[in-house]
């Protein structure tokens, strides 16, 4: 098994690839310390799984995962994170990871894990599966699309539902995490959509639609 650990602290990946490399049947192909690395590097050395940190600088790790299932949709990525929000697991697993560990997790836990997502299945710490199946039920109540604003994909509702809710790009950035960058993108391809030139006129918009409603501004 062909392993890429990506990890921007620099004695956990030394701890990960010694733990790891004690195994025969497990080869450390490379590290990273964040996720543009990442995805540069599994592109090169075409590992079988990523093990994922999240909270990295130049590319978070849900950002990498997105890249990575676009362009190597045959390389697992599994998550190993200190994050124990259902945000953060809801981001990863929408993104694609098939895997989610915290970082108190044993050995013998992440080799299960990267093991299962090797060889195509998927692996949740008991807490992520708990998780995982609450985001699953709440998912499946929510509508599939916005009668009243037909012409936005769901990402962008969801954008749209943030910026009527107060949130700056930057605080929706955090919360999906996602870059400034790809949050301003799909601003701009809402403005468009919408035909509107500000801000402003997109939140009216949105409240029109029954969006905005929920969390205060902020949170």
């Amino acid at each position: 098994m062909r392993v890429l650990i990506v990890d921007d602290h620099p004695m956990y990946r030394e701890g990960l690839i010694a733990a790891l490399s004690g195994r025969p049947d497990v080869t450390v192909v490379g590290e990273a310390g964040d996720g543009a690395a990442a995805v540069d590097l599994a592109v090169r050395l075409a590992p079988d799984v990523v093990l994922m940190d999240l909270h990295m600088p130049v590319m978070n790790g849900v950002e990498a995962t997105g890249r990575l299932r676009a362009e190597l949709p045959d390389v697992a990525v599994v998550v190993l994170t200190m994050l124990e929000s259902d945000e953060s697991l809801a981001a990863a697993v929408r993104a694609g990871a098939r895997g989610y560990l915290l970082k108190g997790a044993g050995r013998a836990e992440i080799l299960r894990a990267l093991e299962a997502c090797r060889d195509g299945g998927a692996y949740f710490g008991r807490n992520a599966a708990r998780a995982l199946a609450g985001l699953v039920g709440a998912e499946s109540r929510r509508p599939v699309a916005n009668p009243v604003l037909p012409e936005l994909t769901e990402r962008e509702v969801e954008i749209l539902d943030l910026m009527a809710r107060g949130l700056s790009n930057a605080a929706i950035a955090s919360r999906l995490y996602v870059s400034d960058k790809t949050v301003r993108n799909y601003v701009s391809t809402v403005y468009g959509k919408l035909g509107v030139g500000d801000r402003a006129a997109a939140v009216a918009r949105a409240r029109d639609a029954g969006l905005g409603a929920g969390l205060p501004g902020g949170r």
